[in-house]
Order: C-alpha cells, then sequence, then structure tokens
C-alpha cells in the first residue's frame, strides 16, 4: 500500500500530497501523522496540498480531524497550497476545517507555525510569571 512521506524539519512535521487520495490512504495518512506527532512532539503539522486538485467532503473531514487530534497533543495544523477550486468546495459542502490554519504557500506556511508557536510560549512565560509572583 502507498505511504505518503511525512518529514521532520526542526519542530514540525511537513506532509506533501503528491497522489489523489483515496479513503484508504487518507485514514492511513491520518494514523500516522498523529502517531508521529506523538513521537517525535512535534509543534506544528503543515500539509501541502498543492497538487491536490479535488477535495470532497471524506477528505475535508480528515484534515480537519488531523488538526483536532494534533491540537489535543499540542501541535499547530497548517494546510498550504489550496487551490481556489478545492476552497469554493470546501465551502460548499459546509466544512468549515475548525481548527486549521491556511497559507498560500510552504514559506508563508512555516512562518505561520513559527509565530503561533512562539506566542504559545509567550503565553506559558507570562503564566510562570503569575504563579512567581503569587
Amino acid at each position: 500500500m502507498e505511504k505518503i512521506p511525512i518529514l521532520k524539519m526542526g519542530p514540525f512535521l511537513l506532509v506533501t500530497i503528491q497522489v489523489d487520495l483515496y479513503d484508504r490512504l487518507a485514514l492511513s495518512l491520518e494514523a500516522d501523522l498523529v502517531q508521529m506527532v506523538d513521537k517525535t512532539g512535534a509543534r506544528g503539522v503543515l500539509i501541502d496540498i498543492s497538487a491536490v486538485a479535488i477535495v470532497d467532503s471524506f477528505m475535508g473531514r480528515i484534515i480537519g480531524n488531523i488538526a483536532s487530534m494534533s491540537k489535543i497533543l499540542d501541535a499547530e495544523t497548517v494546510v498550504v497550497g489550496m487551490q481556489p477550486a478545492v476552497a469554493i468546495t470546501l465551502i460548499e459542502l459546509g466544512l468549515p476545517l475548525k481548527g486549521v490554519y491556511t497559507a498560500l504557500n510552504v514559506e508563508r506556511g512555516m512562518k505561520l507555525l513559527n509565530s503561533l508557536i512562539q506566542l504559545e510560549e509567550e503565553e506559558g512565560e507570562d503564566d510562570d510569571v503569575l504563579t512567581d509572583s503569587e
């Protein structure tokens, strides 16, 4: 069975979907990605769908599930490279993709992940300061 490669880049995982995702492959990606977030302690997941021309409701739900599961494991999810037709389809299907950030390309997606993690770390430091002063 095909596998979609998951690359670790610093504190992030990068997934580039280069093939049409059929249901079994999408479910496999979901399971593999969540396991990798847990195994590596990744703080962010970047999913590049620039080669994907069609997204159905199942694939939209899989992306949303990945984001929700990753968030539970303390990782943010950014989807990049979404073609306009895919965005239109997702909206028409009523799939808002809660918890999924988007960016135009990989470079902007990485910048977004870095800023999200930096904000979380600063908020954590503020919590520590409050605890110390009590």
